[in-house]
């Protein structure tokens, strides 16, 4: 279940969620509310951590539904982990639930938007996207490590200039091409790639780099291939296939944090500290080893594959996955468009460590 030296948990804290995002429960087949706070004791999971992840490096996402709806568990695992690094995932909006002294512990904060004020407060609710960027110019000087902008990119409501007003909010942006029906019609595809487009030439002609998450791991790996595979063993870079273990309220264990509804896919329990096999894996159904973007995109998402070729279900397939896997073959072409060889050469010594090091790739799945 755990390949190489890491070990990533991502402790559910809760099911439930204060926001009522409209893709949300299709996107995490239904799972949200029906757990509530987590169940099993700090020390099972001390335990479990000491049996299965002995002398290993851990880092723990607090991951929800809202996570910040449970901050007592918050402070209770990091209290008992002293060794581990700790990222918070969060829609922001109750992040006076979060003390000052957790916030100044955490080495990541992914926050979830969908693009700018119209797409978030869309999908999200009125004035939320204002809500939470208010919170993050509030908590920044708090946080010793870095805040992300984790994008849902959706509709076609969404602009180049949403990501720079992003970027200028958060020290990173990271974006994932929605996993719900509805939103890669012929049109919907069109803008998508049109906005593509236009940000990654804005991205290799600006004066100012700009903080992207998605082409800055397309950079590394067409110009470091070794990078793409060298935490991951080798295998794909979805971390759900190495080394990531989702740990639901009640303990329960499974390999992507989408799928914790598929009950085939439990490998483990935290209140028996069981770990068995991890059953979300590449298969030869799965035509990523002749794909043009394999090379930087390694099978990055799992979940989406899992779905459409193990689980052969032709809609999510035809409507998800394989529209999704077009436009990431379409980034790496426009990606191919510009000499990235020479724009590396040309950036200072910091870029050049962000391209190569950014730690939040640790964090994310890098491919959109």
């Amino acid at each position: 279940m755990i390949v190489g030296d890491r070990v990533e948990l991502n402790l559910f804290t809760t099911l439930k969620c204060n926001l009522a995002c409209s893709y949300c429960t299709e996107a995490d087949g239904g799972s949200l509310g029906t757990q509530g706070d987590v169940t099993y004791s700090i020390e099972a999971l001390k335990t479990f951590v000491d049996t299965h992840a002995h002398k290993k490096e851990v880092v723990v996402t607090f991951y929800g539904g809202e996570p910040t709806l449970n901050p007592t568990f918050i402070d209770e695992v990091i209290e008992a982990l002293p060794l581990a690094r700790f990222q918070l995932q969060t829609n922001g909006t109750l992040m006076d639930n979060v003390s000052t002294e957790t916030l100044g512990k955490f080495s990541n904060i992914l926050i979830s938007v969908d693009g700018g004020e119209l797409a978030t407060d869309i999908y999200r609710g009125d004035g939320v996207f204002h809500q939470v960027t208010e919170a993050v110019k509030s908590i920044h000087p708090l946080v010793d490590g870095t805040i992300t902008a984790r994008m849902t990119w959706s509709g076609s409501n969404i602009e180049v200039q949403d990501f720079l007003d992003l970027a200028a909010t958060f020290d990173y942006v990271y974006w994932q091409f929605v996993q719900a029906q509805g939103f890669y019609s012929s049109d919907q595809m069109k803008k998508k790639k049109e906005v593509i487009e236009e940000l990654v030439n804005l991205f290799f002609t600006a004066d100012k780099f700009i903080p992207l998450i998605p082409i800055m791991g397309i950079v590394r790996n067409k110009l470091f291939p070794h990078r793409a595979i060298e935490m991951y063993n080798g295998q794909t870079q979805c971390r759900a296939a190495t080394h990531l273990l989702n740990i639901t309220p009640d303990g329960g264990i499974y390999p992507c944090p989408d799928l914790t509804h598929d009950q085939s896919l439990r490998c483990g329990d935290v209140t028996t500290n069981t770990l068995g096999e991890n059953m979300l894996k590449s298969t030869s159904d799965m035509p990523c080893s002749k794909c043009e973007a394999f090379s930087y995109c390694r099978q990055n998402c799992l979940k989406n594959l899992h779905v459409a070729y193990t689980q052969k279900d032709i809609l999510f397939r035809t409507n998800i996955t394989e529209p999704i896997c077009e436009l990431v073959r379409f980034l790496g072409r426009v990606v191919d468009k510009h000499d990235i060889k020479a724009w590396y050469g040309r950036q200072p010594p910091s870029v050049k460590q962000e391209i190569l090091e950014c730690s939040v790739y640790e964090y994310v799945e890098i491919m959109p």
